[in-house]
């Protein structure tokens, strides 16, 4: 790899693990940047560098949230622990279902993720504890360290954005407090589908390290910056964040 490519690289990795910390979304960016700066590397492969560079930022941002903001453990433990295992089977699985099967329902749901937030401005802004009734706690912890985690490693991009709106949405959590919990669930998700990359030999450990102490910059900044800007500022980035997955996504679809 050239020198302007891997400064290129490790720039995209920084700004990735910016936007993680903040909201999630990373994935779109790096992903992305190690396909072009490694042309003809496989899938699988670049997955799994990106895992290795992801796990470092969202562990970082996960530990910054841990240490300054109060965080709901009967959600966020339970849940993190389901997405290693629930993560690790769809990285094993990774391949099998074709790009232009998930890019219709992923637009779908990133569209209807980011009309739910619109037409509801106060969704996220002030945290609803009377939402965090044991069905609706059993429903998040399903749905993120299931159903979530389990696309994380099938798919990846947007993993972090659609656990904040989880925690959001099922059980009450401001944005600030529902994306510390994503952090969370979100290094849970890249550990379960390290492993599996680890052990099928799709990662690039060099590459990967190097990018991982870039993320972990980017992670340390993004970070901070949520936990003093608070929930509005999380908001905003998620919307900015969902509006460019579903660009990419459907500039994906409709070109190829």
């Amino acid at each position: 790899m050239d020198p302007f490519s891997l400064s290129t690289l490790l720039a995209a990795a920084a700004v990735a693990g910016w936007v993680d910390a903040v909201v999630g979304g990373g994935g779109l960016l790096l992903l992305p940047a190690l396909l072009v700066a490694a042309p003809g590397v496989p899938v699988a492969t670049a997955l799994g560098t990106n895992k290795l560079a992801a796990i470092a930022g969202t562990g970082t941002a996960a530990v910054t949230y841990a240490r300054r903001t109060k965080i709901d453990w009967r959600v966020a433990g339970p849940s993190a622990g389901l997405a290693v295992v629930a993560s690790g089977v769809g990285a094993a699985l990774a391949g099998a279902v074709p790009a232009q099967a998930y890019r219709p329902v992923v637009l779908v749901v990133l569209l209807s993720v980011a009309l739910f937030v619109l037409v509801r401005p106060n969704l996220g802004v002030l945290s609803r504890p009377e939402r965090r009734t044991r069905g609706r706690v059993v429903v998040a912890v399903a749905v993120a360290g299931v159903g979530i985690a389990l696309y994380d490693g099938l798919i990846g991009p947007g993993t972090g954005t659609f656990l904040v709106v989880a925690f959001t949405a099922l059980v009450g959590a401001d944005f600030l407090h529902g994306s510390a919990m994503a952090k969370l669930v979100n290094a849970g998700t890249n550990l379960g589908a390290l492993v599996v990359f680890g052990l099928t030999g799709h990662v690039w450990w060099l590459l990967g390290a190097a990018m991982a102490v870039c993320n972990i910059a980017g992670a340390v900044v993004g970070a901070r910056m949520a936990l003093r800007r608070g929930s509005g500022f999380v908001r905003v980035v998620l919307l900015v964040v969902v509006l460019a997955l579903v660009a990419k996504l459907g500039y994906d679809q409709w070109s190829g």
